[in-house]
């Protein structure tokens, strides 16, 4: 068992040559049983038979083969699961607090069709199905039409049918009751078996009853499963040289988010070298459409009874060209630039004022209904065999999906060929007949993305954080920001980043030489470290706008880095504000980045995707990202002959053995259901590190009002204590409450009510001890002293909090709240570490105070004090005045919730946007003139002496005047093949424009976000 637990490990595979030097030692060692190697071999296989997750051979429209995990066994794993099935959400939910998970949010409230939900309620003894008759316990009529939790109750979502005076039934559609469904007293066939099913009024027909769905399930409960499909090109080597596949992983997301952080819950699909997204997704849509007429059946591991569930896709949570690609859209570098929307034009018409003002708004949104007929549109013309013709209406609508154009080209190519065998026959003619072959071939023509039932590439494309924020935005500023230092500078900024206070930040150890050294090749937790820091120490080094720039962007990022919402209303207002802060400022200092880089106005859809997915964060790909890392050492250790065979029976195998360890069920050979032994099931739960090797944790929070001890010092048998009177209690406002001459343990941490580990010098907000009798609610804000454990009481624990309170109006400079002291002089207060709400991040304000690299230090190398010398920041602690970092992606909620709302607020950048945008508007039209005239004044230069000076005063005169645009502003009719490098940008060009999809390198490591940082 622990050899096969070992050879499952993906994070540390495990050759076949050492696999075998195991078994030798563990034989030399005396080991009774120890299999042959080829017998181990055949006692995995066996396993698989009995109880693995099935492979399946697929074969493309294109003829390409690739392999695929079958994806209903995998989901099945999770129903059967008693570690996952509990986390299982199976109906919509009203939240009754925040908004933190999909179920809470529009796409299951609304975006879905309704036969789509969980259809039924298991009451135990009978099913209720939706649209079907039934009774209350008060004897009134209903029909259910979905149902809902709220309040941790189950409900149904009703309607009251009447009966007039001769019996007959009637409802209204449009009105609807939540109702409990314990208060539900007879299903459809009671009713039917008492003879108490009406007749119906002709004005208002019920729905089919009984419910159809009742024929599938066969009498056992059905569900729905819903997973978010995830697609990226990824290498297969370690090594630099490029090794293309096209992968496919899911998540179940009927998973709670802090699930789908683990990688335990990240489940490949598919991969290949050759067959493309769309092709994949075509067999994985076949699979899951099958669900819908024959559900996958399984053992419910909270009811073990058996039970059946339907698969829906949920959304496509990939990198932005991707996106664009699933969308069916021509790309980023098309007229029409975005994937959701029909913003964009020509390039003349975005530098127009009404134009370019459209570009910083959704515009009229794309339907997936839209897109379909416009692919048909484009079919239909390749069936006249004029390419040109497919090709403008490409470009005008910005529809272009890369599986039906390999359609089009081969009938443009037909169309061509019977033209020429048969010059009698008119292109109409052979349009019709090449249109009966296309209508009998769907599946072959059209993209499956578009087909897929529940799926709605052109709202279900969420923005993805990770790609458009981080790599998008941020690293866009960064360039502007590094590359305008000089030396000294960059050297500044490096003293000054690496003297941030990191407490209530949630990032690794700041780096800051290294983020110097390789500021163009920066990846995503780098990032994020510069997203919430910078704006405290580039005041005096940059120019004002591109200060007022990193103001916008860290304030946008904390915004969309909440993990959850409590009044959707009103963030979605601070979210519109600062989305548009960011837009106007980048315009305000180059114009041009507006029409050049579609994910500043992907962007604009922000609100829309939160409104359909709750918080961003929950679409992030920084679990799939690092999964990659997964798939990479599977190829690594392929036969590199079928890699997607063996990728796909590798990683089939570790989900089948994850199954096994989380206690599982499977159905045996006679029709029952088992699981393994006991000592297997609890091998994972009991070794944590074992856990963390397979990705997976069950490991609860740690408990908010807890605490850890100082350690017992060397060559001591005791822990030190102190007595009260010693510290600073005895000037807290309450000490009269406390002994002074009791003695206290130091403690390491503590641990707040939002979870948050909690040191000395740690700011966070707690409920005031004082006068609590009359004012139960106050807050206070200060920084720990000391923390402190009762040496007579193993539970009691406080701690000294240095007292400070919020300035009335935000920073003069920073434009966020800032902290004094309360009448300039320190107060203290003695708090349970129980009343201890949460922590945050506060910089000290080192401008005010004048700190300056003035200490001098040896550098640490190889963990040893070296003897070369380093200056640091020395803060000047004489100035008490420190600023809360509202850029922290920490608790940003929290922090946001106990401070004003004068003080949070995004403050518009401009105040009058369609005026200021005409006029940047303007300043781009400009712009572009000069660049033009330049451009064809160096073209005349280069012209033979020959032509003489006139030809080229000429071409520059005619050059001004170009009426199609600059030449150096040019709007593609098809996509970059590249991903989301295309979008990013550095000094390196290479790196950050390069259009040759083989020459990506993408700069995410996968093992770096790994321990990722949601």
């Amino acid at each position: 068992f622990l050899v096969d637990t070992l050879d499952h490990l993906l994070r540390i595979p495990i050759p076949d040559s050492l696999m075998r030097l195991f078994l030798y030692v563990l034989r030399e060692c005396g080991v009774k049983g120890v299999p042959s190697f080829e017998g181990f071999r055949k006692i995995q296989a066996q396993l698989r038979e009995r109880c693995g997750v099935p492979t399946m051979p697929c074969k493309s429209p294109r003829g390409n083969v690739f392999w695929m995990v079958d994806p209903r066994a995998v989901l099945a794993k999770d129903w059967s699961s008693p570690e996952v099935r509990p986390h299982l959400h199976v109906y919509p939910e009203i939240p009754d607090g925040p908004i933190s998970e999909v179920w809470h949010t529009e796409k299951w409230h609304s975006g879905l069709d309704l036969s789509m939900l969980s259809p039924m309620y298991d009451a135990g003894d009978r099913h209720y199905y939706v649209n079907e008759l039934a009774q209350l316990r008060d004897g009134q009529l209903v029909i259910p039409m979905r149902w809902v939790v709220s309040h941790g109750e189950l409900y149904a979502d009703m309607h009251y049918v009447s009966l007039d005076p001769s019996g007959v039934a009637s409802y209204d559609p449009q009105k609807t009751s939540l109702v409990p469904a314990h208060r539900l007293a007879a299903n459809y066939f009671d009713l039917e078996a008492e003879q108490k099913i009406p007749k119906w009024t002709d004005a208002s027909p019920p729905p089919t009853m009984p419910n159809p769905l009742r024929d599938i399930a066969e009498g056992e409960p059905l569900y729905s499963s819903f997973v978010n499909h995830f697609v990226d090109d990824v290498s297969g080597n370690r090594s630099k040289s490029w090794n293309k596949h096209i992968n496919t992983y899911i998540t179940h997301a009927n998973l709670p988010r802090k699930l789908l952080q683990q990688e335990a819950h990240i489940h490949f699909v598919s991969t290949s070298p050759h067959a493309t997204a769309a092709e994949q997704f075509l067999d994985f849509k076949r699979v899951v459409v099958s669900t819908h007429s024959k559900p996958v059946r399984v053992v419910d591991a909270m009811t073990n009874r058996p039970a059946r569930f339907r698969v829906f896709v949920h959304a496509e949570p990939s990198d932005n060209p991707m996106q664009s690609e699933i969308s069916s859209h021509i790309g980023g570098n098309g007229n029409l630039l975005c994937r959701k929307c029909e913003a964009g034009g020509t390039t003349v018409e975005k530098t127009t004022d009404e134009g370019f003002h459209s570009l910083f708004t959704p515009g009229k949104g794309r339907q997936k209904a839209n897109v379909l007929d416009t692919l048909k549109e484009q079919v239909k013309l390749a069936c006249l065999g004029v390419e040109s013709k497919v090709r403008a209406k490409q470009t005008e609508t910005g529809v272009k999906d890369p599986f039906t154009e390999h359609t089009i080209g081969e009938l443009i190519q037909r169309a061509r060929e019977e033209k020429k065998a048969s010059p009698h026959r008119t292109r109409e003619e052979i349009q019709q007949e090449l249109l009966v072959w296309v209508d009998a071939h769907p599946d072959v023509v059209y993209s499956p993305f578009l087909t897929m039932p529940g799926l709605d590439p052109t709202k279900d494309t969420p923005i993805e954080i990770l790609h458009t924020i981080l790599l998008g935005v941020v690293k866009y500023a960064w360039h502007w920001t590094h590359t305008s230092w000089n030396t000294s500078q960059k050297a500044m900024y490096a003293l000054r980043l690496q003297a941030t206070n990191t407490d209530g930040l949630s990032i690794h150890a700041i780096r800051a030489n290294y983020i110097i050294q390789y500021a163009n090749s920066l990846i995503g937790r780098q990032l994020k470290t510069v997203a919430q820091t910078t704006a405290f120490h580039v005041q005096d080094i940059l120019p004002p706008l591109q200060f007022k720039l990193w103001l916008a962007i860290g304030e946008l990022t904390a915004l969309i880095w909440f993990p959850e919402i409590n009044d959707m209303k009103t963030y979605k207002a601070d979210l519109t504000v600062a989305i548009a802060n960011v837009l106007d400022i980048f315009a305000d200092i180059d114009p041009s980045k507006i029409i050049e880089k579609v994910k500043l106005h992907v962007l604009s859809h922000g609100i829309e995707d939160v409104s359909r997915f709750g918080p961003l964060i929950g679409m992030c790909t920084e679990g799939f990202e690092s999964f990659n890392g997964v798939f990479r050492n599977a190829s690594i250790h392929s036969n590199h002959i079928a890699p997607s065979r063996d990728i796909a029976q590798q990683l089939a195998d570790h989900e089948a053995h994850k199954h096994r360890l989380m206690g599982g069920k499977w159905q045996g050979p006679n029709g029952d259901w088992v699981h393994a032994g006991t000592r297997v099931r609890d091998f994972l739960r009991n070794h944590p590190t074992w856990q963390h090797l397979f990705g997976w944790s069950c490991t609860p929070p740690p408990t908010p009002g807890s605490f850890k001890l100082v350690a017992i010092p060397v060559g001591q048998r005791a822990r030190p204590s102190i007595r009260l009177s010693a510290t600073n209690a005895h000037h807290a406002l309450n000490v009269s409450e406390y002994s002074l001459t009791s003695t206290w343990t130091p403690c390491r941490n503590v641990v707040s009510g939002a979870a948050d580990i909690c040191i000395k010098g740690s700011w966070v907000c707690a409920r005031s001890p004082i006068n609590v009798g009359a004012f139960p609610s106050t807050q206070v804000i200060g920084r720990i002293d000391a923390l402190l454990a009762d040496s007579d009481s193993n539970n009691a624990a406080i701690i000294i909090l240095d007292l400070f309170e919020v300035a009335s109006t935000r920073h003069p400079h920073l434009n966020m709240p800032w902290l004094v002291r309360r009448q300039d002089e320190p107060s203290y207060a003695i708090v349970k570490i129980t009343d201890i709400h949460f922590s945050f991040n506060v910089q000290h304000d080192c401008f005010a105070a004048g700190c300056a690299a003035t200490g001098e230090r040896n550098t640490r190398q190889e963990r040893v004090e070296s003897s070369v010398r380093e200056k640091f920041i020395e803060h000047q602690l004489n100035v008490h005045r420190y600023i809360i970092n509202l850029h922290s992606l920490h608790n940003p909620h929290l922090i946001r919730s106990i401070l004003p709302r004068e003080l949070v607020a995004p403050v518009p950048h401009f105040s009058d946007r369609h005026s200021e945008h005409c006029r940047l508007a303007q300043v781009l039209r400009d712009a572009q003139c000069k660049k033009q005239i330049a451009a064809a004044a160096r073209k005349a230069a280069k012209e033979p002496a020959k032509a003489g000076p006139a030809a080229a005063t000429t071409q520059a005169t005619e050059g001004g005047t170009n009426p199609d645009g600059p030449t150096g502003v040019v709007s593609s009719d098809s996509p970059s093949p590249d991903k989301d490098q295309q979008d990013d940008e550095g000094s390196n060009r290479q790196q950050s424009e390069s259009v040759s999809r083989p020459g990506k390198r993408r700069r995410v490591e996968v093992d770096e976000a790994r321990t990722g940082a949601i």
